[in-house]
């Protein structure tokens, strides 16, 4: 069976058959409560809105093409990782093939994340959440690691690891480590002074809740253990096929 990829050709992503799968990682390499079913559904359909027009267009000529497994990883700095011939994950450098994989990546109803390669699911394992957020160039919001901006935040959550994550309308998503401590240290209470005794109680253990004020607007905050976040938001960090499930 015939694998179908994308491959950068005069600029332009164009769908070509290929028949193994690492000729795809050598293009690539460098050179609350759990969330519901309307919730996923919402995402799903607001990522697929935003798909490429080839991409649309080849899941609707190609609708039975068996997903990808283990190939893919987005690591806890927001970068695409793709397995290469020795087994290895390397990080894709090509920036045209990550805004591709960004502008395509979306959950399925399981809580399984993946990059809609034409006609093809490659799903993502995650080292921590499906998204990471970095503050934008004026330092007074935030980007995902698809360069999606949310629109909203709702909460916050500090980690056992002493990570801040933040749960938006796009979903789950860790704070990029660089631009944690920028992100503490304009944290507010509710009162508007300083948050660190708050921080510090938070990093006491689970069941901590508080408000902080972040970029003018007051969040709930609350502490999390890493090892709970998985469950807690919904997701599945190591996808894999559903019994019965072709796959390539």
């Amino acid at each position: 069976m015939q694998i179908l990829r994308f491959a950068l050709d005069d600029s332009r992503l164009v769908l070509k058959p290929v028949l193994r799968l690492r000729n795809f990682a050598r293009l690539l390499r460098p050179g609350k409560v759990l969330l519901s079913a309307a919730a996923i559904l919402a995402v799903r359909e607001r990522w697929t809105a935003r798909m490429d027009e080839i991409v649309i267009r080849g899941m609707a000529k190609w609708p039975d093409v068996p997903a990808v497994f283990g190939w893919l990883c987005l690591d806890r700095r927001g970068n695409w990782m793709i397995k290469t011939l020795a087994a290895r994950f390397e990080r894709i450098g090509n920036p045209a093939v990550c805004a591709f994989i960004g502008r395509n990546y979306t959950v399925d109803g399981e809580g399984r994340w993946y990059f809609q390669n034409g006609p093809q699911r490659v799903f993502a394992s995650l080292d921590y959440t499906p998204w990471v957020y970095r503050l934008d160039d004026a330092g007074e919001g935030f980007l995902a690691h698809t360069a999606a901006a949310p629109c909203s935040i709702e909460a916050a959550y500090l980690d056992d690891a002493g990570g801040l994550l933040l749960e938006t309308d796009l979903g789950i998503g860790a704070i990029l480590d660089r631009d944690l401590p920028a992100v503490l240290e304009h944290l507010r209470d509710e009162r508007g002074g300083s948050a660190e005794p708050l921080l510090e109680d938070l990093s006491r253990g689970a069941g901590v809740r508080g408000r902080v004020i972040l970029h003018g607007r007051i969040l709930p905050i609350a502490s999390i253990r890493t090892a709970d976040v998985e469950r807690r938001f919904g997701f599945i960090a190591r996808p894999v096929p559903r019994p019965g499930e072709p796959e390539c």
